[in-house]
């Protein structure tokens, strides 16, 4: 089966979608369609991608019956009325992290698949990586033990880019590269509850937070800490201690290409790309869609690996570390 994609927004994250699906077989994913607010981008945009349509509505994309599943790159507050027009059109979404801004917005997009009997997931992409499969595969078998301690760091600056430190794009520390440490915890305990969110952070003048520490305790003496920030680089590794052993991401976290295990370090890289990416190890988003296509071939409505409930409990995680910094969107007020 071709899983015939639509691209919704002609922005960075799009473009290294769209590359990372080059490195599949055609026969497997194609893209048809793209759509951007601007006609011109989408053009543009259809253009250097080969793909045969482009529209300037997404509208127009929604309409278009030859798309199974469409992909949504759109900034983080535009998630939810995307989300709920491609679904009442009847197709299945691949919706950027974080699904929406909000528990309640989350509620209403799995709401709106149910209802639409359509596939949805929430583009947490690191959860598919080779590396990140070994990690689950490693726990399952009880190869470090009893997790204890999961440490996870996220910081990269980005205080001149717009979508971050603005509060009406969805900026934030938190919902931007602090959703990668608080799944990545809940990966590893097999997305169960945490029994207290405990967060203390900075908020930018813009409202948004600029940094945040989020500690998480768990059923059985466990916990986790999670670092983030927009200000500063930070280690963007992972620690998992067991009673028998540890695991390490020694970088690049969120698209991680190397584990150490027990000391021993092993690596999983990434294709390489056909046309230049915006941001790093891009081509690994294909395991993601490699997961769209399998749960649709078995007629699934949503992944085992990335499930609604697994979205639903992110979100109300941030909701809580957000409401303890202070974090207030215009989202949560309706």
């Amino acid at each position: 089966m071709v899983l015939r994609w639509g691209i919704c927004s002609a922005g960075k994250i799009s473009h290294d979608f769209t590359v990372a699906l080059k490195t599949l077989s055609p026969e497997h994913h194609q893209v048809v369609a793209v759509a951007a607010r601007d006609l011109k981008r989408a053009q543009e945009f259809a253009q250097k991608h080969k793909i045969a349509r482009a529209y300037g509505s997404y509208e127009d994309l929604a309409k278009d019956q030859e798309i199974d599943v469409v992909y949504v790159g759109s900034i983080h507050p535009h998630h939810l009325s995307l989300g709920v027009l491609f679904m009442n059109a009847g197709k299945n979404i691949l919706c950027e992290k974080p699904l929406a801004m909000n528990l309640r917005e989350v509620k209403e997009l799995i709401a709106t698949a149910k209802h639409n009997d359509v596939f949805l997931m929430e583009a947490v992409w690191t959860r598919f990586f080779p590396a990140s499969m070994e990690i689950s595969r490693l726990l399952s078998q009880n190869e470090i033990g009893e997790v204890k301690v999961v440490r996870a760091d996220f910081g990269v600056n980005l205080m001149n880019t717009p979508r971050s430190v603005q509060k009406e794009m969805g900026g934030g520390a938190l919902l931007d590269i602090g959703i990668y440490c608080l799944q990545f915890v809940l990966m590893v305990y097999n997305g169960e509850k945490p029994e207290s969110v405990q967060a203390t952070g900075f908020c930018l003048d813009t409202g948004v937070d600029e940094g945040m520490i989020v500690t998480l305790k768990f059923s059985g003496h466990r916990m986790a800490v999670c670092t983030c920030t927009i200000a500063a680089e930070l280690p963007n590794d992972v620690l998992i201690v067991g009673t028998k052993g540890t695991v390490k991401i020694p970088r690049h976290m969120w698209c991680p290409t190397s584990l150490i295990v027990n000391g021993v370090e092993s690596h999983y890289p990434v294709p390489e790309p056909e046309l230049p990416l915006n941001f790093m190890n891009s081509t690994g988003m294909r395991y993601e869609a490699e997961e769209v296509r399998r749960c649709l071939l078995q007629g699934l409505k949503e992944s085992s690996r990335m499930s609604h409930a697994d979205s639903a409990l992110l979100a109300e995680i941030m909701d809580e570390a957000r409401r303890q910094v202070g974090v207030v969107y215009s989202q949560d007020s309706q």
